[in-house]
């Protein structure tokens, strides 16, 4: 008995008076948060329990709460219609064809007027229909420009062909003017013009031919050409043959274009 005295601690002994408190960096906030926390979450559920309800709630729950009932035969208006033949959950009218719900209640709790709505309402539908005009413009705008794209392309090509088509019509004519002894041409661009020529004669050459660009394009070259080629020499440039006459060439050339040979 003595020695568990013994072993027991006395209350006014060092080991209780010199009791460290525990000071780790940051437990006592913590502590402090945590009461701090529940103290309000108590507080707010104190508040909400006895928060007064304002006037626009309390008939928000009336109104609400008397939707939600169907009307019984207190109501004058449902007692009316009980006298006519009518029976809840039937349709209205004559043949039964019309409503069984109430009209819907909507109730408007802002302050702007009658009508503000339905004004928000078109400027917004408008908006979008002017959206949709860009788009659709700059669509437009867009499939055009590639089509006019295309075009100069095409129309591009179409002028290369054209040059090539005019010089193998040159190249030719200088041929076959040369075969028959024609040491002149015709026109002075029937032919190309020669590698080394003075610089005298290429500025005449050049002056005329600059002259006659203005006054033909391409195209009408090509086909004047062409004509003098089949008529003088019975030759198709695109056929690339010399005929025997004129029935051999009406007979066994499609025409005087290119697109008579595609």
């Amino acid at each position: 008995m003595k020695l568990n005295m013994a072993e027991e601690e006395d209350y006014m002994s060092d080991s209780f008076i010199n009791i460290q408190e525990d000071i780790r960096p940051g437990v006592p906030m913590l502590r402090q948060i945590r009461e701090a926390r529940r103290k309000e979450e108590r507080q707010q559920e104190a508040n909400l329990r006895n928060r007064q309800k304002s006037t626009k709630e309390e008939e928000r729950e009336r109104r609400d709460m008397g939707l939600k009932n169907a009307l019984g035969c207190e109501n004058k208006g449902f007692a009316l219609l009980q006298k006519m033949g009518y029976k809840s959950g039937q349709a209205l009218g004559k043949s039964g064809d019309g409503i069984v719900e109430p009209i819907p209640l909507h109730v408007k709790t802002g302050k702007s007027g009658l009508g503000h709505e339905s004004l928000l309402k078109r400027k917004a539908e408008e908006r979008l229909e002017n959206y949709r005009r860009k788009i659709h413009m700059k669509n437009q705008n867009e499939a055009k420009a590639a089509e006019q794209f295309r075009m100069r392309l095409k129309n591009k090509q179409d002028e290369m062909r054209l040059e090539g088509d005019l010089r193998r019509s040159q190249r030719a004519c200088q041929q076959l003017d040369t075969q028959k002894n024609i040491q002149v041409p015709r026109e002075a661009w029937y032919w190309l013009r020669p590698e080394e020529e003075t610089e005298e004669e290429e500025e005449e050459e050049q002056d005329e031919d600059e002259h006659m660009s203005e006054d033909m394009s391409a195209l009408e070259k090509l086909q004047i050409l062409t004509g003098y080629l089949r008529e003088e020499h019975l030759y198709c440039i695109w056929c690339g043959t010399a005929f025997e006459d004129k029935e051999d060439l009406s007979s066994n050339c499609p025409g005087p274009t290119s697109a008579d040979h595609d």
